[in-house]
């Protein structure tokens, strides 16, 4: 496998050691270690910081198509379906956030649309 050029700015590569704690749960904890390749210079409070915000963007969106679509039942599998329908799911999300005319969540917003026969 050839790089191409594809790194040729990379100066930073950063590694990252993460516990995931399951409070009330009998889940055991979790450990990962993450690596990321960066082209700028930064401290490690810097690319903690960096990293800490992209993931709570990552687990807000999550948060929200389960909770509003019911996104971890599904159960779709077959071909290109799982990126077909999260793609379709993130159409939806966006197009209920910027419906301004109603004063409810994602979920509600749905099912009143879901009801309306226009």
């Amino acid at each position: 496998m050839t790089l191409d050029g594809k790194w040729k700015n990379a100066v930073s590569v950063v590694k990252l050691d993460s516990i995931r704690e399951f409070k009330n749960s009998d889940k055991p904890t979790e450990k990962a270690t993450r690596y990321y390749i960066s082209s700028i210079k930064g401290s490690a409070q810097e690319f903690q910081k960096a990293i800490r915000s992209h993931w709570a963007i990552e687990n807000k969106l999550h948060w929200v198509l389960d909770v509003g679509f019911c996104e971890d039942a599904s159960r779709k599998r077959a071909g290109n379906a799982t990126q077909n329908y999260s793609v379709l799911l993130k159409m939806a999300l966006n197009l209920l956030k910027n419906e301004k005319t109603e004063k409810q969540g994602v979920k509600g917003k749905r099912l009143k649309a879901a009801w309306d026969q226009d």
